[in-house]
């Protein structure tokens, strides 16, 4: 059957009872499955183990500065592994190692959590310190600038057109007044009549006089 369709017979399962076998193009199979494998190691987080070491007496400036450091490291997505070193007598003194390390997580806080209580190994008291995944993801993905929402919108909208119909009622204004006559009142054509027909009547009174004489 697969000689006939120019396909290749795979075993799927065989330790099945019958055993499971497919019809398919192995060669192409085999390329999506190395794609599908590739682009799951692309997705894959790398995390590094930075480690710190300290001591039981340790300076404040020293301090200080590996603080620091644990932070970056801890911003960028790196677990950090903390580390107290006790040479010869000061193994009597543990507590001291046990007051540093606290003392390092009450620092950092608000950028990492711890993953195991201290613990002795060899000559060194450590601890494992991870990133909070807010704070990962946060510095992975910066927040988008957000969008105007449609009341915004619509009152951008309102204030754009606004002048433009502002300019248009004043232009159709205009137009009015150079396209309409000017209507003359009742009262001032009654005396532009009144004064016409006053030389008139003068006019023929001065014509009667003549004639009598």
């Amino acid at each position: 059957m697969a000689d006939a369709v120019e396909l290749d017979l795979v075993e799927v399962a065989p330790q099945a009872n019958p055993p499971v076998c497919r019809i398919m193009d192995y060669g192409k199979y085999r390329f999506q499955q190395q794609k599908r494998d590739k682009d799951a190691r692309k997705k894959q987080k790398n995390q590094v183990v930075k480690e710190i070491k300290m001591r039981p007496k340790i300076d404040q400036h020293d301090y200080d500065f590996k603080v620091k450091a644990i932070k970056v490291f801890l911003k960028a997505g790196h677990r950090v592994k903390v580390s107290i070193f006790f040479r010869g007598r000061e193994m009597a003194f543990l507590d001291r190692g046990r007051e540093v390390l606290n003392k390092v997580m009450a620092a950092i806080v608000d950028s990492g959590k711890m993953e195991m209580e201290p613990r002795m190994e060899g000559s060194y008291m450590r601890i494992m310190i991870a990133p909070l995944v807010v704070q990962v993801e946060a510095a992975k993905n910066p927040a988008a600038p957000k969008e105007a929402t449609s009341d915004t919108k619509v009152k951008k909208e309102t204030t754009e057109k606004a002048p433009h119909k502002e300019a248009e009622a004043s232009q159709e204004k205009i137009e009015k007044k150079a396209v309409a006559p000017k209507e003359v009142p009742l009262d001032t054509k009654a005396t532009e009549e009144a004064v016409e027909t006053v030389p008139k009547e003068e006019a023929e009174a001065s014509k009667e006089k003549t004639d009598t004489e």
